[in-house]
C-alpha cells in the first residue's frame, strides 16, 4: 500500500474530469492545461506546439510524476524519454484501448517494463464499436452497396430480396470486450454467432474455434467481424488465404486495428466479389492515402477511425483511471494491464 500518489495529467482533459480523479485525497493531481491542447481537440490530431520554455516545464512535470494520465504527446519517443528521466514513475495509463502499441513504440528495457505498470482504456469504447459492428453486419445483410447503386443510377427496382439476420452467420474474430459485446448484440438480433479466439472465454456465441481454424470457419460465414488488437500475432490475420476461403459476397467489418488485415488481398477480394461489402473503421495506414483504391470502391464504407468516439468517452476514461488509482493505492490488482510481451 502507498500513502500518496503524484499524478500528472499528460494529455488534454476537461477540468471537471481532473476534479473527478482528484476526489481521492491520497492523490496529488497536477494539471497545467496551458501545456496541453484544448480538450475539445481530438487527441489523435496532433501534439501541442510549445515554446522551448513550455516544453522544459512540461518535461519537468512528467519527470516528477509517480503516475501519468496519458502517454506524453501520445508518442513512444516522449514516453521513452520520460521513463529514462524519471526513476520514480510507477504507472502510466494510455488513453487508447490499443495503448500497448504506444508502450511498444517506446522500446523500453525489460527492467523498465517490470518497474512500471501500463494500463489501457480497453472496454471504454466497447459500446460504440459494438454498435458500429452491428451496423456493418446489417449493411451487408441488407445489401447497402446494391441499394446505393440503384439510388445513384435513379433506378426503381427490380425488386430483389434482402438478407435476414435470422439467417446470417457471423464470425467474430477476437473476443475481448468489444467482440463479446458485439456477439451479445448480434445474438439478440437473431444471428448465428461463432467466435474465433486463442482460448475459451465466456461469450454469447454458439462455439469458439481456435485461431488456426480461421479459414475453415470463414468459409461458412456471411459476415466476419474483426475486433482484434494490433500485435505481431494478429498482423495480417485476415490474410489472402482466409479471403480465398470465404463465401462469395461475405461482409467484412473491422473495428479493431488496420494491421490485422492484408489490405491488398482485401482490395482484390472486394474487386472480384468475394467480399461483397467492407465496413472499415480502421485501415493499414491512417489517414488513408489518397491513392488507396478503398476510396473509390462502391462496396466499401469508411469511417475515419471515429466509430469509438462518444460524448461519454472522456468521463469513462477518467472514471477508469480513478478506479485504478484507488486500486494501486490499496494494493489491489489494476484493470486493463498491458501484456508487455505482446503489448496489448
Amino acid at each position: 500500500m502507498t500513502d500518496r500518489l503524484r499524478v500528472v495529467i499528460a494529455t488534454p482533459l476537461p477540468e471537471d474530469l481532473v476534479a473527478l480523479i482528484a476526489r481521492d485525497e491520497r492523490l496529488e493531481v497536477v494539471h497545467e492545461p496551458a501545456l496541453l491542447n484544448d480538450p475539445d481537440i481530438d487527441w489523435m490530431v496532433g501534439v501541442k506546439q510549445r515554446t522551448p520554455e513550455e516544453q522544459q516545464r512540461y518535461e519537468r512535470l512528467l519527470d516528477s510524476a509517480d503516475a501519468l494520465f496519458g502517454v506524453p504527446d501520445q508518442s513512444g519517443r516522449a514516453l521513452a524519454r520520460t521513463v529514462a528521466a524519471n526513476p520514480r514513475l510507477r504507472w502510466v495509463h494510455t488513453i487508447p484501448a490499443g495503448g500497448g502499441q504506444q508502450v511498444r513504440a517506446a522500446g523500453l528495457a525489460q527492467d523498465d517494463l517490470e518497474r512500471i505498470v501500463f494500463t489501457t482504456s480497453a472496454g471504454v469504447h466497447a459500446t460504440p464499436l459494438a454498435e458500429f459492428a452491428v451496423f456493418g453486419v446489417l449493411a451487408g445483410a441488407k445489401r447497402l452497396p446494391w441499394l446505393e447503386g440503384k439510388r445513384r443510377a435513379r433506378e426503381w427496382g427490380p425488386r430483389e430480396q434482402l438478407g435476414l439476420l435470422g439467417e446470417t452467420t457471423v464470425l467474430i474474430v477476437g473476443l475481448g470486450s468489444i467482440g463479446r459485446l458485439t456477439a451479445s448484440k448480434l445474438t439478440a438480433l437473431g444471428c448465428r454467432v461463432v467466435g474465433v479466439h486463442r482460448r475459451e472465454v465466456e461469450a454469447d456465441v454458439e462455439r469458439i474455434v481456435p485461431v488456426e481454424q480461421l479459414a475453415d470457419a470463414a468459409a461458412s460465414a456471411d459476415a466476419i467481424v474483426l475486433a482484434l488488437p494490433g500485435t505481431d500475432a494478429t498482423r495480417g490475420m485476415l490474410s489472402a488465404e482466409v479471403l480465398a476461403a470465404v463465401r462469395p459476397g461475405v461482409t467484412v467489418v473491422n473495428v479493431g486495428r488496420g494491421s490485422t488485415v492484408d489490405e491488398p488481398a482485401l482490395i482484390e477480394a472486394l474487386e472480384d466479389g468475394r467480399v461483397g461489402l467492407a465496413v472499415l473503421d480502421v485501415t493499414a495506414v491512417e489517414p488513408l492515402p489518397a491513392e488507396s483504391p478503398l476510396w473509390d470502391l462502391p462496396n466499401v464504407v469508411l469511417s475515419p477511425h471515429t466509430a469509438a468516439i462518444s460524448a461519454h468517452e472522456p468521463r469513462l476514461i477518467a472514471e477508469l483511471f480513478a478506479d485504478n488509482a484507488s486500486r494501486l493505492l490499496d494494493g489491489r490488482e489494476l484493470r486493463n494491464v498491458v501484456d508487455t510481451r505482446e503489448f496489448y
